[in-house]
């Protein structure tokens, strides 16, 4: 199967990015960096960094400074898949530090508005329950998060509250 990198396209921003990302993740560093040569259309300049190839535990991808066309939606978004609550807050704080933005029900925007969803594995167990009650529990009370607390995950979805 042919290797899939996904590209991001930022506005001037990559590199940044690509210092935050490999900050937070483990096993992770920058690559090469492309820069843009001469007579490069506005907003470009020569010497600007034009991609910074980069990988976070292993998976690559590329940053693209490609201008201001084409910014990030939640359409698009990286799920990342905790182990616990301290892993969870690792990358909820470390994303949004520096202007990013709190969604819901474990979703964010980091301040070069890239969306993250993150994860703890036992969110998936919870809402996933063999029993019905016990799922649905959980499942109402993430809705209700911004950031996901297992704690609480676990007592609603323990509660014979109503």
């Amino acid at each position: 199967m042919p290797k899939q990198i996904p590209c991001l396209w930022f506005d001037g921003q990559a590199e940044a990015a690509a210092q935050l990302y490999t900050s937070l993740f483990p096993n992770s560093g920058i690559g090469p960096i492309t820069r843009y040569g001469p007579d490069m259309p506005p907003p470009m300049k020569e010497g600007d960094v034009m991609t910074v190839e980069f990988t976070l535990d292993g998976q690559q991808y590329t940053g693209l400074n490609g201008g201001p066309q084409f910014p990030f939606t939640e359409a698009i978004s990286f799920q990342i898949l905790c182990a616990d609550q301290e892993e969870t807050d690792h990358y909820w704080y470390g994303l949004i530090e520096g202007g990013g933005e709190e969604s819901q029900c474990g979703w964010l925007k980091d301040r070069f508005g890239v969306s993250w969803q993150v994860i703890p594995t036992e969110l998936l167990e919870l809402t996933g329950d063999p029993d019905p009650a016990r799922a649905q529990r959980a499942t109402q009370a993430m809705l209700q998060m911004r950031r996901i607390d297992v704690a609480e995950l676990r007592r609603a979805a323990d509660s014979t509250d109503g």
